[in-house]
């Protein structure tokens, strides 16, 4: 019997890792997907939606379905997920590899003021009003109604929860990628004061930064969370040898 394979996915990287994958039907493996997002993308493999039920459900999901190894390919900032599949991998001896991407880093012309959370990145605003560009998920904006006195631009890939916003905001629904040409004028026209996102890392999302340093614009970058010690790769291909290596039956 071959062995399974789960990958936890969402992000760019699960997605690249399943359109490889789609023809291999020499290996077994099944995509999660969290179902946060209203229309995710149909994957080209074998899929799953919605949670496991904590910890020991994840245990029960993979010694059910006879999973030998996972790939974690959540977003960087899905800190419970990958610590749920931590422990669970743990517990029951599973390998377990992070395929995800690098954080970005400041470079020259940058303004950056490196925060760690959500709530540390409301006060980092402080208490002059500013025009704020808020891209930091629709999960995230509720903190900022800690501080209305600033305006919010806020762009989201599905519709926020109306309760959960600032008052004074004006929503942007979209997905990207987004062209430097296009985020500077959105900028520039929206007349920011500040940017503030979460490091996610990455090339699709990072046009905004490279907008904010073109136009002098100060960026509050909330870092990512900290997260267990497990083997980390940013390469598609070492993540198709982990499948290669657990994937197969002896």
């Amino acid at each position: 019997m071959r062995k399974r394979i789960l990958i936890l996915g969402g992000t760019t990287e699960a997605n690249a890792l399943a359109r490889a994958l789609a023809e291999r039907i020499d290996l077994d493996v099944v995509l999660s997907l969290a179902g946060r997002t209203e229309t995710p993308a149909r994957p080209p493999i074998p899929h799953r939606i919605g949670g496991f039920g904590g910890v020991d459900g994840l245990i029960d999901y993979l010694t059910s379905q006879s999973i030998r190894g996972v790939i974690d390919a959540t977003h960087p900032f899905a800190a419970q997920m990958t610590r749920h599949a931590a422990d669970a991998c743990d517990r029951l001896d599973i390998p377990r590899l992070i395929f995800t991407r690098p954080a970005w880093n400041p470079v020259e012309g940058d303004q950056w003021q490196s925060v760690n959370g959500v709530d540390a990145a409301v006060k980092a605003l402080g208490e002059v009003p500013k025009r704020v560009f808020l891209t930091v998920g629709r999960l995230s904006l509720s903190a900022f109604r800690q501080a209305e006195h600033h305006f919010y631009l806020v762009r989201s890939i599905d519709q926020p929860d109306e309760s959960e916003m600032p008052r004074a905001v004006t929503l942007i629904l979209a997905r990207g990628p987004f062209t430097i040409d296009e985020e500077t004028r959105l900028m520039r026209e929206e007349r920011i004061d500040v940017l503030v996102t979460k490091n996610s890392g990455g090339a699709q999302t990072d046009a905004k930064l490279q907008a904010a340093r073109a136009l002098q614009i100060p960026v509050i970058m909330i870092e990512r969370p900290p997260l267990p010690e497990a083997q980390v790769t940013y390469d598609l291909q070492n993540a198709l040898a982990f499948v290669e290596t657990h994937g197969r039956a002896p």
